[in-house]
């Protein structure tokens, strides 16, 4: 395993390797930049409105991104709850930190899968969280995780895959069921297939959310 001690928590490295790091593969999938962030539609929805946010910056997880963007991610948290809330359900928050990543980069997935069944009782989580310095101080720890937060909890896992396995089946799975209505997974293949439609129907909404966004603060302001 891979500690997190290894790497300083404000470590940051370029890697030209790194899709997430070569614009021009990400670029007609931003759907929002900040000063430190992008908001990017995935390129394999598991269904319609399924979102990453992404530092710009290269660091391997979020347990690796410093404090001084927590702000910045919170805020974009809240507007893809807000985004989703209008147009889908209730967002899932996930993350593999580093634990079975296909991109080495950090990177947050914004589900719209409304309410998940996942019982506290069940105990596969390691910890109930509160804030970002719970999951980078794991990092530093212990290395690898993995990530889950709805509106109820945000949990922190450890690497065990069999716990991982019954979360994907149990919890994820069922969320993303209920949205799409395919009852059998999706392989990378058709969900690339069908993600074209996907994004363009998810992009088109957000670009009505972002201006009723602003047609509300010029009416505040005009007020």
């Amino acid at each position: 395993m891979q500690h997190g001690n290894a790497v300083s928590p404000d470590a940051k490295t370029e890697d030209t390797a790194c899709v997430f790091c070569q614009l021009d593969k990400i670029a007609s999938r931003i759907i929002k930049e900040t000063p430190n962030f992008r908001v990017v539609a995935d390129h394999a929805p598991l269904a319609e409105g399924h979102l990453l946010i992404i530092p710009k910056d290269h660091y391997a997880c979020y347990g690796a991104v410093p404090t001084k963007l927590d702000e910045e991610l919170f805020a974009l948290k809240s507007e893809i709850q807000q985004f989703f809330n209008q147009f889908y359900a209730p967002v899932v928050f996930w993350e593999h930190g580093v634990f079975r990543q296909t991109v080495f980069h950090a990177h947050l997935h914004c589900f719209p899968f409304g309410k998940i069944q996942y019982n506290l009782s069940d105990a596969l989580h390691n910890c109930v969280i509160s804030s970002q310095d719970e999951i980078r101080a794991w990092y530093t720890t212990h290395g690898h995780y993995f990530y889950m937060e709805d509106a109820r909890h945000a949990l922190l896992f450890a690497p065990k895959m069999d716990h991982y396995v019954r979360i994907l089946q149990e919890v994820l799975w069922p969320g993303a069921s209920a949205r799409t209505g395919h009852t059998a997974w999706r392989s990378q293949q058709q969900r690339l297939e069908e993600g074209e439609t996907l994004i363009k129907t998810m992009t088109t909404k957000w670009r009505t959310f972002e201006q009723q966004g602003a047609n509300n603060a010029n009416e505040s302001y005009t007020r």
